[in-house]
């Protein structure tokens, strides 16, 4: 089997086969890591601009870095962008409360989930984001979004400190 960094050069060589490999290998893990960093808006378009970039700059792709950094780093810079958007219309809550009236606490705790993060800034977010939902370690987050580890660690704190601040009564 290819590795990632190998499969990215065939695509760099427009191999559609080799990209439909890593799409289907980072299809769940990205359009999560989307979902979550977005609230669940606009995930399909955010996620098939990343693979557009990625195909797009597929030749400048430094093959001693791993492939998943560089998507990760890809998708956390379409999700800044993303953020930094005129936000949409307010939507009514008794819509919302009515969508997703399913009886269960998980739905609540989903939706709840959902609120907490969208209401850290986006920096922490992001670290949130990819430490806990994608289980990567600091050095890695620290890889992807372009910051020291100490920062990594600093806005975990904060994150989590703010969170639990949010999620009292």
């Amino acid at each position: 089997m290819a590795t990632d960094e190998e499969l990215i050069g065939a695509v760099a060589d427009g191999d559609g086969r080799a990209l439909e490999q890593l799409c289907r290998r980072y299809e769940r893990g990205l359009h999560q890591f989307i979902f979550r960093h977005t609230g669940g808006r606009d995930v399909d378009d955010l996620y098939q601009e990343t693979w557009l970039r990625v195909v797009r700059a597929a030749g400048r792709f430094d093959r001693r870095r791993r492939f998943s950094t560089w998507l990760f780093q890809i998708a956390v810079n379409l999700c800044r962008d993303w953020h930094r958007r005129p936000p949409p219309e307010p939507v009514d809550p008794a819509g919302i409360e009515d969508a997703t009236r399913d009886g269960t606490a998980r739905g609540d705790a989903a939706l709840d989930a959902r609120r907490l993060l969208a209401a850290l800034p986006e920096a922490q977010r992001s670290v949130v984001i990819l430490r806990y939902y994608h289980d990567l370690d600091e050095d890695a987050v620290a890889e992807i979004l372009g910051c020291p580890r100490g920062t990594v660690k600093s806005r975990l704190h904060h994150a989590m400190a703010r969170l639990a601040e949010l999620a009292r009564p």
